[in-house]
């Protein structure tokens, strides 16, 4: 295992070491697009990931959300066969996470949410991906930038520092 102090760590900060998966776009067990969902059927992000307006996580929709709307619609096509099959063999269905921060970094969806920050911020344009990528590379310099371009802290001026301060990302 390898051991840095703190002028180390910086130093492998300042060379550009962080890792990125931007472009990465696994295959998936089910062929879902969000293109069709949230773009052609404008159906909102949070109709499926509704874990995003009260937590951390946005989390896999589960397999139950889907069929809200396919046990009527499109009942016989091959994927919502896949769907319907684990719910009824009761297991879930092995989703490939796409987007991935280390784990000495945390990220609330609910906060981000709750800022009127879009998905497509973070997610890119993910209303026109068939198969969705890692847009963004989510490096702790992308989000800075981000986070030093917000006008006063969201309109909360005494949150005005907070956005860049290391324990709001680090704990």
């Amino acid at each position: 295992m390898l051991r840095f102090g703190a002028a180390g760590f910086a130093l492998l900060l300042l060379v550009g070491c962080e890792s990125t998966n931007q472009g990465y776009q696994p295959a998936q067990p089910i062929n879902y697009s969000h293109a069709v969902h949230a773009g052609d059927l404008q159906i909102q992000c949070q109709y499926c990931h509704y874990a995003a307006e009260r937590g951390r996580f946005a989390g896999i929709p589960p397999a139950d959300i889907c069929m809200n709307c396919h046990v009527q619609v499109k009942k016989d096509h091959p994927e919502i066969l896949k769907i319907a099959g684990a719910i009824e063999a009761n297991e879930p269905i092995s989703w490939v996470r796409v987007h991935r921060l280390p784990d000495h970094a945390t990220f609330d969806h609910s906060v981000h949410i709750s800022a009127d920050v879009e998905c497509q911020t973070c997610h890119g344009q993910i209303q026109e991906m068939g198969l969705v990528k890692q847009e963004e590379p989510l490096t702790m310099g992308w989000c800075l930038d981000c986070h030093r371009e917000q006008p006063v802290s969201f309109g909360l001026p005494e949150r005005a520092g907070q956005l860049t301060d290391c324990s709001t990302c680090h704990h």
